[in-house]
């Protein structure tokens, strides 16, 4: 940052000190004048303040750099602080409401664009699917398909669907279903959160309101792990080009346990609990899903109260919790693999290189002797303190133990720098004097980039380690911290990366995750579609992933899913690096109750399926404001929105962009 840039950055948080009081004061003026006028008036004044509010900040170009200026950084609160303050702005006497805080942002509210854990998550309470994992087995239960039987060559499947409506009282029908899976097959764009869950689909018809009829190409064995909700046809055959409707008509129009009815980007979403569900209402009356800017200050909100479950941590963040007596440590095993992105060759679907990826990456061999230089158990030591398990395998985790595959014997990479210095001095990439190797044909320097998200001290950790290990080997590393849109736009799309980290949390069927690496999963030359994890593209893993797609007999599919692991493995497309511990934590004098997936010793906030938060019970929050009693919702909105336009007046507009998370996959 430039001096006159500090100076006015120093300039801005100083209006923004002398302006509080009055903006606060303003504030609760006006609260006082609300509680003098009627209801229905009162209703009608904050419906035209919040209209006010909306157009003051469409009509933003930008956001406020305060705080942390000084630093070079940009940030900001004022979505978050504007938005946490509106979903508590209303009196909530006697409701049973549970406040849920996660460190990562919804990426899209759309289910066919949506590949974030928390955006599935919602989703997987807004909606239903055809079957859910059983609670306790995780093996294919009925939801919206009440039953289901094959064809005598099993390339047929017809489903009954149970009679149930979705939350504007229609009914749920098969047509419904038909819609969901044609338009995934049909329209690109819809295919970028589950495409290949329906590759191996012929037709989809419904052959009345009950009943759904698939036939496949060949044999599917995932048929009952569909990962795919069923959307409302009457709500979305309407809305024109998929890829940009944000699914942000509220209430929104479900057939889950909740139903969405506000969303405020990188703030939260409100859900209530939807009285029409086929299952029964959930216990609670509300849920609301809180955004915090990173796991420190969850973990505050925790403590203090402003919050009652946070999962999803990251070590330190879980050990900080010890000794509060009013808060439950959880910690189990977890269904996340952490992993290395390598750009061994960014291509879109049609083949077509994009990108900036270093060309040594395309070397297998430079590939294994970066896998031959990290020390996986120095990480879980060091960066994940212990709460994890080594990656000695693959991206499926040991949780899912007739899935998992470890390398043994000659696969097995351990860390050993002399070897990894080996193979690149067998390869022709020589070092120079200061001790950085260049290509064999001396054109360019093994110099690369470090894809990480801004705001993740825990990958600042691990790039530190990375980097010496890396020098080490003759490679030189640069963090590059991105925001969480900027960071899946890269990785996924434009392949503007060289090395970056992530991660996916894995279903019980593991397929879903293994197609991430599909060379169909490359998006297309405009952008569209899309959902790779890799941009991997191989003949042996796409033979592999077609087999175990047609495989019924269990125990055979099984042994082709680990030979696609083993695959991931020795070419290296990407590195595992360990798989964490589950580790959440929630407030016992708030939730009296709450089951886990699976039962034994299961997952709280983001397994697979919905029944921990439709198993939710808890204390109804005392009679006042929910906001703890520190004044009008409304009022802090007004403070927040008079704090934007004092920063504002002082020419701190900056572009829009969504705030630096962990970018989780689902």
């Amino acid at each position: 940052m430039t001096r006159v840039g500090a100076r006015l950055a120093a300039l801005g948080l100083t209006l923004l000190l002398v302006a509080l009081p009055a903006a606060q004061a303003q504030a609760a003026q006006r609260a006082r004048t609300a509680q003098q006028v009627p209801r229905a008036e009162q209703s009608q004044a904050v419906r035209q303040a919040q209209a006010e509010r909306s157009q003051a900040e469409r009509a933003q170009t930008g956001q406020v750099q305060a705080g942390q200026a000084q630093t070079g950084q940009v940030r900001t609160g004022r979505e978050r602080a504007v938005g946490q303050a509106r979903a508590a702005r209303d009196p909530q006497r006697g409701k049973k409401i549970v406040r849920l805080g996660v460190t990562q942002s919804v990426d899209s509210m759309n289910p066919f664009l949506a590949v974030r854990l928390v955006s599935s998550s919602i989703h997987r309470w807004m909606y239903g699917y055809l079957t859910v994992p059983d609670s306790k087995t995780l093996k294919p239960s009925p939801d919206l398909a009440e039953s289901w039987e094959t064809s005598a060559d099993k390339l047929t499947w017809t489903f009954k669907i149970r009679d149930a409506k979705w939350s504007d009282g229609k009914p749920v029908t098969a047509q419904d279903a038909a819609w969901t899976f044609n338009t995934i097959m049909t329209v690109d764009a819809a295919k970028q959160a589950n495409g290949p869950a329906v590759e191996n689909f012929e037709s989809v018809t419904a052959t009345d309101d009950r009943t759904l009829v698939i036939k496949t190409r060949k044999p599917q064995a995932s048929m009952l792990e569909n990962p795919i909700p069923i959307m409302p046809k009457h709500v979305w055959e309407g809305v024109g080009d998929i890829g940009a409707f944000e699914n942000d008509r509220y209430p929104v129009v479900g057939s889950g346990p909740y139903i969405v009815v506000e969303h405020r980007k990188d703030a939260y979403v409100k859900l209530k609990a939807n009285p029409g569900y086929w299952r029964g209402a959930p216990k609670i009356d509300e849920l609301h899903v809180l955004f915090y800017q990173n796991p420190e200050a969850a973990n505050a909100g925790l403590k203090k109260g402003d919050i009652d479950l946070i999962g999803r941590l990251n070590a330190p963040q879980f050990e900080a919790l010890a000794g509060d007596p009013n808060i439950v440590q959880w910690n189990t095993p977890g269904r996340r693999a952490a992993y290395l992105q390598l750009n061994h060759g960014a291509q879109t679907i049609d083949n077509k290189p994009v990108g900036d990826g270093h060309p040594a990456l395309k070397d297998p061999r430079v590939r294994q002797a970066i896998h031959y230089a990290i020390d996986k158990q120095a990480l879980v030591d060091q960066v994940q303190n212990g709460l994890a398990v080594p990656a000695d395998g693959s991206i499926v985790p040991p949780m899912y133990q007739e899935f998992f595959w470890k390398a043994e014997g000659d696969d097995l990479v351990t860390h050993d720098a002399a070897k990894a210095n080996q193979i690149l001095d067998d390869a022709g990439y020589q070092k120079g004097s200061d001790g950085i190797r260049m290509t064999p044909d001396g054109k360019r320097k093994l110099e690369m980039r470090f894809s990480i998200h801004t705001d993740t001290p825990v990958e600042d950790k691990l790039a530190q380690f990375l980097t010496g290990w890396f020098k080490d080997i003759g490679i030189a590393l640069s963090t590059k911290k991105l925001d969480a849109s900027k960071f899946t736009e890269e990785t996924g799309f434009t392949g503007l990366f060289d090395i970056a980290i992530s991660g996916w949390s894995v279903n019980p069927d593991p397929e879903e995750v293994l197609a991430t690496h599909l060379c169909s999963r490359r998006p297309t030359a405009s952008g569209e579609g899309g959902g790779t994890e890799s941009f991997y593209c191989d003949p042996e893993y796409e033979k592999l992933y077609q087999r175990q797609l047609s495989e019924l007999d269990r125990p055979k599919r099984v042994d082709l899913i680990k030979q696609m692991q083993k695959r991931l493995y020795t070419d290296a497309p990407v590195i595992a690096l360990y798989y964490q511990n589950d580790l959440e934590g929630y407030r016992k004098d708030r939730i009296t109750s709450i089951t886990p997936i699976p039962e034994d010793k299961g997952i709280l906030y983001g397994g697979s399926g919905y029944w921990p938060v439709y198993s939710l019970d808890a204390v109804a929050l005392p009679a006042g404001p929910a906001d703890g009693g520190s004044g009008s919702g409304t009022g802090l909105i007004v403070g927040a929105v008079a704090i934007v336009a004092v920063l504002a007046a002082g020419g701190f507009l900056l572009a829009r962009r969504r705030r630096s998370v962990a970018d989780e996959r689902e």
